[in-house]
């Protein structure tokens, strides 16, 4: 489980409200990671992944749109490692995910929680109007 700290916030209230969503989706991949009552976790993992698919493409297209309004002159990289990030996601074989549910929650969860982090820490933090 990751909790938001002020720490992480880059100053820029919309962005920040993103990240926290970021950080809610990424508690629902540890909250059902750690629920032992589904035998079958598969229909949630799916919907987990599409969410993560879709918000990150609306997370990263707003950071981007402000990055070309600030005239940012990292933005460029930060679109690579966005879309890297959507890449990695959706490469995610669905047919895959049945032979070891909890360890492909496992990875997703150590991936996003990791990349977030790094990624918010190291190069959002640099944005600034």
């Amino acid at each position: 489980m990751l909790q938001w700290k002020d720490e992480y916030s880059i100053g820029v209230e919309i962005i920040d409200e993103q990240h926290k969503h970021l950080f809610e989706i990424g508690n629902r991949i540890y909250d059902l990671l750690e629920n032992y009552l589904y035998v079958d976790k598969y229909d949630k993992i799916v919907e987990i992944i599409h969410e993560l698919s879709d918000y990150t493409k609306y997370h990263f297209k707003s950071e981007e749109d402000y990055m070309i309004q600030i005239r940012y002159p990292k933005y460029l990289s930060q679109k690579v490692e966005h879309d890297d990030f959507i890449g990695k996601i959706e490469e995610i074989d669905l047919k895959d995910l049945d032979k070891d549910q909890d360890k492909h929650i496992r990875d997703i969860l150590t991936f996003v929680f990791n990349w977030v982090l790094e990624h918010i820490l190291k190069k959002d933090k640099l944005i600034k109007a």
